[in-house]
């Protein structure tokens, strides 16, 4: 004979399994990042760094075009970067405009934290930032925001 203390002990057993078995048999969702957008990078044919800069943002998820052109100039001034800012290769990403050896973590950031800015630079060709690597010698820079009507600022210093 059963009493009723156990039938609720065994109810509650099937019930706790009824509960946890579903949980078991499912995969649980995973995060799984959003893709980064794609890259179309302005760059000259002979120009070494700019394609160490296109293997840098690859070997950091992102999925770089390549187009080589004779005038990067007219590439730039199309984009609106400013003359102060400007490096060897331009890059759209995200309804951005990258100028120069960025760094793809930066990119990331901006991407994310999208502020009202037309794009990043990093002007020149600082020893030591992406794709301008030397063994031994890490030069500073400055990744500067810029907007299309000219204006600049530090977005982040390394």
């Amino acid at each position: 004979m059963t009493t009723s203390r156990g039938r609720r002990s065994r109810l509650g057993v099937v019930l706790a399994a009824a509960l946890t078995l579903p949980s078991l048999a499912a995969p649980r969702a995973q995060q799984v990042p959003a893709p980064k957008p794609s890259v179309v990078v302005y760059k000259s044919p002979t120009c070494g760094c700019c394609s160490k800069w296109v293997d840098h943002m690859r070997t950091s998820g992102f999925d770089v075009k390549t187009l080589d052109v004779e005038d990067v100039d007219t590439v730039k001034r199309t984009y609106g970067v400013p003359p102060a800012l400007g490096s060897c290769h331009t890059a759209l990403v995200g309804g951005y405009v990258v100028e120069g050896h960025v760094p793809a973590d930066a990119i990331t950031r901006l991407l994310r934290e999208r502020p009202k800015v037309g794009g990043l630079a990093v002007p020149g060709m600082p020893v030591g930032s992406p794709g301008m690597e030397v063994a031994g010698r890490r030069d500073p820079y400055s990744i500067m925001s810029f907007e299309k009507t000219g204006d600049y600022t530090v977005y982040e210093r390394r």
